[in-house]
Parts: structure tokens; sequence; C-alpha cells
């Protein structure tokens, strides 16, 4: 079954179920390069009265650079049962590994060119509006510290939610 465009007014209450709860896929760069990457953490909500998609890349991660370079990323949710094939792209880096092909997904893009993974039940196309480098003296508790070793701290990206598709 094909993806379908959503109207962004109508998110079904799915979506919320299904981001954070799930692992999704991170995915920027354009048609000549991209990179995808697993993330576990990712937020779905409204920021500054737009529908809105938080994630977080470390620098050392090679999406970083893609994230970076791009004024948009998608998330992509996939489907349950795809969980083992999705295992490629939080274990293998993209500089020295085709985590498409060991994973046997591909890619698409969106009408502007913007690449996301074509067998997913949900994808996000979001346009980035916010960057910020997590601080640790940011922190008002320490429980977020068992995530981190030395100076190695998450950017946080914070997308407007452009387009929605679902399967």
């Amino acid at each position: 079954m094909a993806l379908h465009a959503v109207d962004l007014k109508e998110l079904s209450p799915e979506v919320f179920r299904v981001f954070g709860t799930q692992n999704a896929l991170l995915t920027a760069g354009e048609r000549a390069r991209s990179n995808t990457m697993t993330i576990g953490w990712c937020g779905l909500g409204r920021m500054w009265n737009e529908p809105a998609c938080t994630v977080y890349v470390r620098p050392e991660r090679y999406t970083y650079a893609f994230m970076e370079a791009q004024e948009y990323f998608t998330v992509s949710v996939p489907a349950l049962e795809d969980h083992d094939r999705i295992r490629v792209f939080g274990t293998r880096s993209g500089r020295d590994t085709d985590k498409l092909a060991q994973s046997g997904m591909s890619v698409a893009y969106t009408e502007s060119g913007v690449p996301y993974i074509a067998e997913s039940q949900w994808v996000l196309v979001c346009r980035k509006l916010y960057a910020q480098d997590l601080k640790p003296e940011c922190l008002t508790d320490d429980l977020p510290l068992r995530h981190y070793q030395g100076e190695n701290w998450h950017r946080m990206y914070i997308g407007q939610v452009v387009e929605a598709y679902a399967r």
C-alpha cells in the first residue's frame, strides 16, 4: 500500500501513539547523498503554534553534517515487523556501510526532493526551525547524566512538520 498525504490539522491520535514508543528513522540529505539513523528520542507536538517534531543528534554521528547542511529532514516510522531490518541504522555508520542495502529498505523523495524511508508506516517532513546544543550546565536534575560520558552531548533540532504521510 502506498503512502498518502495526511492533513496536518487532522493528524490522528495514532501518530502520537507511534512516535516516541517505536524507534524512528531520521533521514537528512538530498538526492545525491543522504543518511539515515535510528532515533529513540523524538518528540511530537506543537511549538510556536505549529505542528513540530524535535529530534536529537550527537555531533559525531554521520547524520549530523547532513542535518546541519539541510533545511529539511524526515522522521519515518517503519512497521513493528521491520524492527530487525532497521537495526543496522542504529548500529552501523553510513560513512562506511550501505545501510539501505543491508536493511533491504529504500529511500524515496518528496516532490521537493526531501529523502525518507519508503517502507515506513508514517513519515513526517520537517523544516528545520531551531538547533541548539544540550549542555550539562542547563540540567535541573541528574537523571539525564546516565546517557552521557564526557562531552558528546546531543544537538536538539526542532522542525516544523510541513507534510505528513501514512500508509
